[in-house]
C-alpha cells in the first residue's frame, strides 16, 4: 500500500529543520525494512500573525510503499520518533494517510491550499481527518502542527504543490549539462522553464549554485529560466527566489 507521511512544526531557531526530520524518519522506515520512501517534498502554509511558526512555515512530505502489516508499527514509531526528536518550544503534528482508502481527496487536496491562504484551527484539522480516516496526532507544545501537517497531505496528493527537498549535484561539462543527462541521472518528469515549456532532451542547460526541483504534475521537475542575452546557452536553472512561487 501507498502512504503519505508529512509533519509539521518540529524545530525552533536552534535545532534541526523539519525537513531533515523528515528525511530521518524515511530513512528509518526503510532502514526497518518497512517499505520504500520516496522524496520529501517542503510544502508553503500561510505566513500570517496568527499563526505560530519558526521561520517559514512550511510542512514536510513524503510518499511510502509499505506492507500493509507494518502499517500499524509505522504509525507508533512515527509518533514516538516526532516526541524524541521535535525541539523544545516546538508544536510538532504528524499526519499519515492509506492512499486509496480516503473518500474524498478533493476535501483534503481543498484543505491544503486553503492553508496557503487562511487561517484554520486544529478543530477544522481533527473533523476532517475523522471523516477520511487519517491519523492525526500531536506530540508536544500547543499540537497546531496537526494543521500543516495534514494541508501537506492535501498539497502532495494534489500533485502540484512544492518544492523537493536538497538540491542537485549535476554533472556539467563547463557548467552545461543536457536535460537528457539531467532527467535520466535524477528520475525527473523533465525540465521545464518557468513559463512552462518542456525543454527537449537534446536542449542545453547552464548550471547554477544548488540547482533544485518542484513537484508537479505528480512528478519532480527541474525548473529553468531564460539566461542573459549575452550566453551562449539559453536556459539556466531557476534561482532560489523564483521557485519561491512553488
Amino acid at each position: 500500500m501507498k502512504v503519505l507521511i508529512c509533519i509539521d512544526d518540529t524545530d525552533n531557531l536552534e535545532s534541526r529543520g523539519t525537513g531533515e526530520l523528515a528525511e530521518n524518519l524515511a530513512a528509518e522506515i526503510q532502514g526497518r525494512k518497512w517499505g520504500h520512501c520516496e522524496f520529501v517534498t517542503r510544502h508553503q502554509l500561510l505566513v500570517h500573525p496568527d499563526i505560530p511558526y519558526t521561520s517559514h512555515n512550511s510542512s514536510m512530505c513524503f510518499a511510502a510503499d509499505i506492507d500493509e502489516q507494518n502499517l500499524p508499527a509505522l504509525v507508533e514509531r512515527a509518533k514516538a520518533f516526532l516526541v524524541e526528536e521535535s525541539a523544545p518550544g516546538s508544536d510538532p503534528g504528524l499526519a499519515i494517510a492509506v492512499l486509496g482508502r480516503l473518500s474524498d481527496e478533493t476535501a483534503l487536496i481543498d484543505f491544503g491550499r486553503r492553508a496557503k491562504q487562511v487561517v484554520l484551527n486544529k478543530q477544522n484539522a481533527y473533523d476532517l481527518a475523522a471523516a477520511h480516516n487519517i491519523h492525526l496526532s500531536e506530540h508536544g507544545g500547543t499540537g497546531h502542527g496537526v494543521i500543516g501537517a495534514l494541508a501537506g497531505i492535501g498539497l502532495r496528493m494534489s500533485g502540484n504543490d512544492g518544492r523537493i527537498k536538497g538540491w542537485f549535484d549535476i554533472p556539467n561539462q563547463d557548467g552545461v549539462a543536457k536535460v537528457a543527462d539531467i532527467v535520466d541521472r535524477f528520475k525527473l518528469g523533465g525540465v521545464r522553464t518557468m513559463g512552462g515549456e518542456l525543454l527537449k532532451k537534446d536542449a542545453l542547460v547552464t548550471i547554477g549554485k544548488k540547482p533544485k526541483a518542484v513537484f508537479l504534475e505528480g512528478k519532480p521537475y527541474l525548473m529553468v529560466s531564460p539566461a542573459d542575452e549575452t550566453a551562449s546557452i539559453r536556459w539556466q536553472t531557476s534561482s532560489r527566489r523564483e521557485l519561491k512561487q512553488f
